[in-house]
C-alpha cells in the first residue's frame, strides 16, 4: 500500500504532471464557462454594436458574474495533483456558494456602466460639452476596476457585501500592481472585442480568468493576513 501511495505521490510531483493538471482544469472551467454563460452570449453575438441594445447588453451579461466567480474559486482551489483533480466540482461549489452575494455586486456595477455608456452615447444631444466625456471615462475605469476587485474578493473570500466593497476601494490604492495589472487585462479585453469579437474572448474566458487571478495575487496575499483569522 506504502509503495502505490508512494507512486501516485511521485507521478503528481513532477513538472510535466503539473502542467496537465492545470491545462486540464483550465479547459474543464472553460468548458463550465461557456455552458453557463451560453443565454447570454449567444443574444449577445446576436446584437448590434449599437447604444440603443445597451439594456440588452446588460441583460446578457447577467450570468457572466456568477459564471466569472465560480472560475476564480475553482482555479484558485484547483489541485497540482492529477490523481485529485475536480475542478468541475470546485466550479458548481463556488457557483452556489457566491451566486447571491456577486449577484448584489454584479448588477449594480452593470447598471452604472449602462448609465455611464448612454450618457457617453448622448453628450451632442444634451449639450454638454465634449470634455465631459474625460470624467465620464474616468469614473467608469473606476467603477469597473472597484468591482473587479469586489469579484475577486467575494469570490474567494466570505466577507459582507458593504465590507467586500469597502475592501475593493481601498485596495485600489493599496495595491498598485494589482489596480495597474487590471487595467491593462481590461484595455486587452476590450481591444480584443473590438478587433474580434465577443466569441473570442468567450474562448479564452478561463484563460482571462487566470490572469486576473494571477494578478490579483498581492491583494488576496495581503487580505489574507491583515483582514482574515
Amino acid at each position: 500500500m506504502s509503495d502505490v501511495l508512494g507512486a501516485r505521490r511521485q507521478f503528481g510531483d513532477g513538472p510535466l504532471s503539473r502542467a496537465t493538471a492545470r491545462i486540464y482544469t483550465v479547459l474543464v472551467v472553460e468548458l463550465l464557462l461557456l455552458v453557463t454563460t451560453a443565454p447570454g452570449l449567444v443574444a449577445l453575438l446576436l446584437l448590434d454594436r449599437d447604444v440603443s441594445n445597451l439594456p440588452l447588453v446588460v441583460a446578457c451579461a447577467l450570468p457572466l458574474g456568477p459564471a466569472g466567480s465560480a472560475a476564480l474559486y475553482a482555479l484558485h482551489h484547483q489541485r497540482p495533483d492529477p490523481t485529485e483533480l475536480r475542478p468541475a466540482r470546485a466550479f458548481w461549489r463556488g457557483y452556489r456558494t457566491n451566486l447571491a452575494d456577486v449577484l448584489r455586486i454584479w448588477v449594480p456595477l452593470l447598471l452604472w456602466l449602462a448609465v455611464i455608456g448612454v450618457n457617453l452615447a448622448h453628450l451632442p444631444a444634451a449639450g454638454v460639452p465634449r470634455w465631459w466625456a474625460v470624467p465620464l471615462v474616468l469614473v467608469g475605469a473606476g467603477v469597473t476596476l472597484v468591482g473587479i476587485n469586489a469579484l475577486v474578493i467575494t469570490s474567494l473570500f466570505s466577507f459582507r457585501v458593504r465590507d467586500v466593497l469597502r475592501l475593493a476601494r481601498y485596495f485600489l490604492g493599496r495595491t498598485p500592481s494589482v489596480t495597474l495589472g487590471n487595467s491593462c487585462l481590461l484595455v486587452a479585453v476590450a481591444a480584443l472585442t473590438l478587433v474580434t469579437s465577443e466569441a473570442v474572448v468567450a474562448a479564452l474566458g478561463a484563460v482571462l480568468v487566470l490572469a486576473l487571478l494571477a494578478g490579483s495575487g498581492p491583494m488576496i496575499t495581503a487580505i489574507r493576513k491583515d483582514f482574515t483569522p
